[in-house]
């Protein structure tokens, strides 16, 4: 086992190498720049749009909410990377790779909003009726039977990894975290998990997303008012702490305390693959619940998608990062989750703990609804909707295995194909640019003029693959 664990860590080390950060940052600067900034000029905007699409309107196609949508997607997106994995990034890059969690959010957006327009663009109703799409869907449609092969590995390598680092590592980290603070056996955290789990995926994306929609704004706005009360406590430290990530992030961070130290490229790489990690902007897993909503146009969800990535790593990561920084304990030695609940500890002695171990909780537990459904989807693709009961029961049986179990390979396997994952999106993204900058620029023109933006798919050309 442990000769298992050691090669999948090669492999992870060479897939989320220097050339992997660099592509998922390149491709978010390249896009970002191709559709004139307009995230970030657009983010209040797309705020307006969200609060509209708490409801269906006449005239929109889908499944779900455009709202239920992005919950449905965030409950996938935050979770045990916004407590642990941005204290884990600090731990082995110091506080600089907080800065570059921001840049890597900052140019997810448009990664985000790219994958979420395709999504839409290029989705397709199966066999049950149901809104289908992601990455292996505007492979498919967009590029045609020659690239038929990187939709089914996208389509594999998404199926894989749904059942590690989307169930069976959440439902780990669920149940360790109840037996430590509340001495409940894993197995007992594991059974309920499962149950409450059975109850809000058999009733498929409907239900789940009318479950996100309630669970994830509570459970991020819980958690946000926690972390703010510790800030606000000792306000005055808030310009020291944001001073120590900027200059950290370009000057390295010298060993202090229990801190080893760590060099700029550190802080640099850690920062992008732990932002990477908690708001999956590239990775391909959010377009497919965005490929389900009611929706009059790809570019309008578009813009409801990229505010995944702001609301995830902007505010849910900066909050538990400035908790970290602000009470000094990203010099202590702790590691992961520990270093969070020692921070929060601190922050708010007796109360603090409390807070990590909730949002882990829930965090965790919608992470496992948002992924069977990615997963679901996946596997549908390539097996067609035979696979549903089957998928579903596999993935309630997983969940157990996964609270009582010990995860390093899975942990491992997971990352490698998460990685895998992002290959033949990013790729799908870059050949497909030339058709996402045509239909944002064919929204904003017909916007407008106040007209109806054309809603049908087209098929990139090899003339504009090549050009």
């Amino acid at each position: 086992m442990k000769i298992i664990e050691a090669w999948l860590n090669q492999i992870s080390g060479l897939i989320w190498g220097p050339v992997m950060l660099a592509l998922l940052l390149g491709i978010g600067v390249y896009l970002t720049i191709g559709l004139k900034a307009l995230p970030w000029r657009k983010t209040p905007h797309a705020f307006v749009l969200l609060w509209r699409g708490r409801k269906s309107r006449p005239g929109e196609e889908g499944d779900i909410t455009a709202f239920a949508a992005l919950m449905t997607a965030l409950s996938a997106t935050i979770g045990t990377g916004n407590i642990a994995g941005v204290a884990t990034a600090i731990f082995l890059g110091g506080p600089g790779a907080v800065f570059w969690m921001w840049m890597t959010a900052l140019f997810g957006m448009a990664t985000k909003y790219a994958e979420a327009v395709l999504a839409v663009k290029y989705r397709e109703v199966d066999e049950l009726g149901k809104y289908v799409g992601g990455p292996m869907y505007y492979i498919k449609n967009g590029l045609g039977a020659r690239w038929q092969w990187l939709a089914v590995a996208f389509a594999l390598f998404g199926t894989l990894a749904s059942f590690g680092i989307g169930n069976m590592v959440q439902a780990h980290s669920v149940a360790d975290a109840v037996e430590s603070m509340f001495q409940i056996p894993e197995w007992l955290s594991g059974a309920v998990m499962t149950v409450l789990t059975a109850f809000v995926i058999l009733g498929g994306i409907n239900r789940i997303a009318d479950v996100a929609a309630r669970l994830v704004p509570f459970m991020a706005i819980s958690y946000i008012a926690g972390a703010a009360v510790i800030i606000m406590l000792d306000v005055e430290k808030v310009p020291a702490a944001l001073g120590l990530i900027i200059d950290s992030a370009f000057s390295g961070t010298a060993a202090t305390g229990g801190f080893a130290g760590a060099a700029v490229w550190a802080a640099m790489r850690y920062g992008v693959a732990r932002g990477a990690f908690s708001n999956e902007a590239g990775l391909g897993s959010a377009p497919i619940a965005q490929a389900a909503a009611k929706t009059a146009n790809p570019v309008q969800q578009g813009m409801i998608s990229m505010l995944g990535t702001f609301i995830d790593t902007l505010v849910v990561c900066t909050m538990t990062a400035l908790v970290i920084v602000m009470t000094g304990a990203w010099n202590s030695g702790e590691n992961g989750a520990a270093l969070s609940t020692l921070a929060f500890n601190t922050g708010l002695a007796g109360w603090g703990g409390y807070i990590v171990v909730f949002g882990l909780v829930v965090f965790a537990y919608t992470t496992i609804l948002g992924w069977s459904y990615y997963g679901e989807r996946c596997a549908e693709f390539l097996f067609g909707v035979k696979i549903i009961k089957p998928y579903r029961l596999l993935w309630l049986c997983a969940i157990p295995l996964g609270a009582m179990g010990k995860l390093t390979v899975i942990w491992s396997l997971a990352d490698v194909m998460n990685g895998l994952m992002a290959i033949p999106n990013l790729l799908a993204l870059g050949l497909l640019s030339p058709v996402l900058f045509r239909v944002t620029k064919a929204y904003l023109q017909s916007a407008e003029s106040g007209s109806r933006p054309e809603l049908s798919g087209e098929r990139v050309s090899l003339d504009e693959i090549n050009n």
